[in-house]
């Protein structure tokens, strides 16, 4: 094989990895970077020729202090779990880093950098969907068998409230709206046993958000500094209007009422991200997922313990909450072959849905 034929086969593979691969030259010039780091660092080829490796990353920036450290040991270094901020972004993502020495050119290095949250959450994601089989599964037996007892029990409060005392009549008005309320729960609960398939359309993931906002502003996120920063080359989202406003609104309201009673803000993000597919089993197609909204919010956080199990039913951080909502943004999200997220520290809570986008969208092709 013909030098030239093997350098066309190095730079298609580099092309197609779904590893972020960046060259860096001694004096942090970009000599190379594919399509999957540009998208990651949220810049281009071109752009990192121009103006370096500094345009992403300060002088402090782990990923500097990694490449000095390749530099002045001559050998190959991994750290994982490696956070990073990047100037202009709301969101800071957590990748595992490999660095190198290598010739080509000469004295360079080469970074080759794997979004951690990503990869972490894709098992976290099918072990949620296998999960939530079960509790709609729990949900439907559940509905079934209380529904017809606390019928009747209603309806014996309400016959004998008809005749009964002035204070036995306030017993069974209590009896009958606490039915009401049980009944309530149920109806709730049945969402998760829905097991209908949705049907969606291309959407424009913006005029979703924007009627989001709008409804939030006039109510709940009354006084609450509302920062939107969309990408408006996005293509359309494929989804259900009406379910992924009920989405969006209780990601809202859950970033609200966590947000400070000064200063309170929330920052909606949009982006597009290449090189994520979800599937759950062998045979299944695959669904890319290159629709990221990020909600953002800048209260106290979320506690530990429950950062793992917050989009299990029953599962809250709110003395009046019933722990539903946030499982049923969860399924929704589900149902549209789509993931969701978390990461929490005081302060910058930002969950992140990913949903598919139409299918003729592509990369090159990014229709507003």
């Amino acid at each position: 094989m013909h030098s030239g034929d093997q350098a066309a086969i190095t730079a298609d593979a580099l092309e197609a990895l779904p590893l972020a691969i960046i060259v860096v030259d001694p004096a942090d010039h970009v000599a190379y970077a594919n399509p999957t780091a540009q998208s990651l660092l949220r810049t281009s080829l071109v752009s990192l020729q121009t103006h370096g490796l500094h345009i992403v990353f300060a002088n402090d920036s782990p990923v500097i202090e990694i490449l000095n450290r390749v530099r002045r040991q001559g050998r190959a270094v991994v750290e994982h779990g490696v956070a990073l901020d990047l100037p202009g972004q709301a969101d800071q993502f957590n990748v595992d880093i490999q660095a190198a020495p290598t010739e080509l050119p000469a004295h360079s290095v080469v970074l080759a950098l794997h979004e951690r949250t990503i990869a972490a959450q894709l098992d976290t994601q099918v072990t949620r969907r296998r999960a939530g089989r079960s509790v709609a599964a729990m949900a439907g037996t559940l509905a079934h068998e209380v529904r017809n007892p606390l019928s009747g029990i209603r309806g014996a409060a309400q016959l004998l409230e008809a005749t009964a005392s002035l204070d036995d009549a306030s017993l069974l008005r209590m009896i009958r709206e606490e039915t009401d309320r049980i009944g309530n729960l149920i109806d709730r609960m049945e969402v998760f046993g829905d097991s209908v398939p949705i049907t969606t359309t291309p959407l424009n993931i913006h005029r979703i958000l924007d009627h989001v906002c709008t409804v939030a502003a006039s109510g709940f996120a009354k006084g609450v500094t509302i920062d939107r920063r969309f990408d408006p080359s996005l293509p359309p989202v494929m989804g259900h209007r009406d379910a992924l406003v009920q989405v969006f609104l209780n990601l809202l309201k859950n970033a609200a009422e966590a947000s400070p009673d000064q200063a309170a803000e929330i920052i909606i993000t949009t982006r597009y991200e290449t090189g994520l597919s979800m599937t759950e089993g062998l045979g299944r197609s695959r669904t890319r997922l290159p629709i990221v909204v990020s909600i953002q919010d800048n209260g106290a956080g979320i506690p530990d313990d429950v950062l793992p199990h917050l989009f299990d039913p029953f599962i809250t951080t709110k003395s009046y909450g019933t722990g539903l909502g946030l499982a049923l943004v969860a399924k929704t999200v589900a149902d549209h072959a789509g993931m969701i997220d978390v990461e929490s520290k005081p302060r910058r809570t930002i969950f992140r849905v990913r949903l598919p986008s139409e299918p003729s969208a592509s990369t090159d092709d990014r229709g507003a």
